[in-house]
């Protein structure tokens, strides 16, 4: 699995997770969900998300294009 789709999987399921939460916990996690989507916009325009980066060094995880070198 590339990084770039390991963090659409990631985003999605914090947006899940923090939607539950703001249903059966706590009304203040929508502020969760605004957070997930406000960095998704950010890394749309200037490409630096620090999920990713965590990712790559956490699980190993290549890019498309690392990828792609091996094909």
């Amino acid at each position: 699995m590339s990084v770039e789709r390991a963090l659409t999987a990631f985003a999605g399921f914090m947006i899940v997770l923090s939607v539950a939460l703001t249903v059966w916990v706590h009304p203040n996690f929508i502020w969760l969900t605004v957070f997930v989507g406000a960095n998704l916009f950010q890394q749309s325009f200037t490409g630096f998300c620090p999920a990713s980066i965590a990712l790559r060094k956490l699980f190993g995880l290549k890019t498309e294009r690392e990828l792609a070198k091996y094909e």
